[in-house]
């Protein structure tokens, strides 16, 4: 038992500082915020209040479940839902709806995930996108971990 527990805080201290080399930013809206206009943002954005307008981004998207958005569009690279969101999604990457989301909207992605229990009400299309990861030459640890989704990641 004792070992295992070494090993998770050894694995989460390792993710700290991945995350410190990667030197990205992490901005949240919070429960009690609401936002109106045009949002552009770089790195991680995670919304858990309201939000109305639009949304372009390089960086990654989460809508936590307490979030609504009400959006023209939404560009980024990857966008989690797991709250309620009225308009279109564009990722790059992936999108992904958690089970309890609501989405109504277009959406444009490469990668799509769909968890049970998803209103979803839009079309959906599919983008051609080559992989970043190279299956013949990473290890299959990195492969892994490049594969892991935030609904596949225990909280």
């Amino acid at each position: 038992m004792e070992a295992n527990e070494e090993n998770k805080e050894n694995l989460e201290t390792q993710e700290a500082a991945e995350a410190v080399k990667q030197k990205k930013n992490l901005t949240v809206l919070g429960s009690e915020t609401e936002f109106d206009g045009k949002l552009s943002f770089t790195d991680t954005l995670v919304i858990t209040g309201k939000f109305h307008g639009t949304i372009q981004s390089t960086g990654e998207l989460e809508i936590e479940k307490s979030a609504v958005c009400d959006v023209d569009s939404i560009t980024s690279n990857s966008i989690v839902v797991s709250g309620k969101v009225s308009g279109n999604l564009y990722a790059k990457d992936r999108i992904e709806m958690c089970s309890g989301s609501i989405v109504s909207g277009d959406i444009e992605t490469a990668r799509l995930r769909i968890a049970d229990n998803v209103d979803f009400d839009g079309s959906v299309k599919m983008l051609d996108n080559v992989p970043t990861e190279n299956l013949f030459t990473s290890a299959s640890e990195e492969f892994k971990k490049s594969l892991i989704v935030k609904s596949d990641d225990p909280r």
